[in-house]
């Protein structure tokens, strides 16, 4: 299995809220110690890449980050349209979820999960 663990700077970070709402993803969903969350990109989406964002275990090609104490599994090749993104997470009237800030992104839908670069 070709996987790495890396202390290195991760390509994305996490916002206090984003960091808040997944430790409390973990805990009320009491998700194991083998599994991390899985930040990446798929094609589809109106606007032809939607984001990946979800809980997971390390596959072969991946990357393990730790941010605030979460594993974060990337695969490799993901990291040159994820570089630079912010990742929050908003409660607000107006909108409630996470929310990703992607600087490679030079368009976006209008839910904001999915973009094009």
């Amino acid at each position: 299995m070709s996987t790495e663990t890396t202390t290195n700077t991760a390509p994305v970070t996490l916002t206090e809220g984003a960091v808040s709402e997944l430790k409390k993803l973990i805990d009320q969903q009491e998700i194991g110690a083998d599994f991390g969350l899985r930040i990446g990109v798929e094609g589809g989406g109106c606007s032809g890449m939607s984001y990946i964002l979800g809980f997971d275990q390390k596959k072969d090609g991946d990357t393990e980050y730790v941010l605030e104490g979460i594993r974060v599994f990337m695969n490799k090749a993901h990291g040159l349209y994820l570089a630079g993104m912010e990742i929050d997470f908003k409660s607000g009237l107006d909108a409630r979820g996470f929310t990703f800030n992607n600087p490679n992104a030079t368009s976006t839908c209008g839910c904001g999960s999915s973009f094009s670069a």
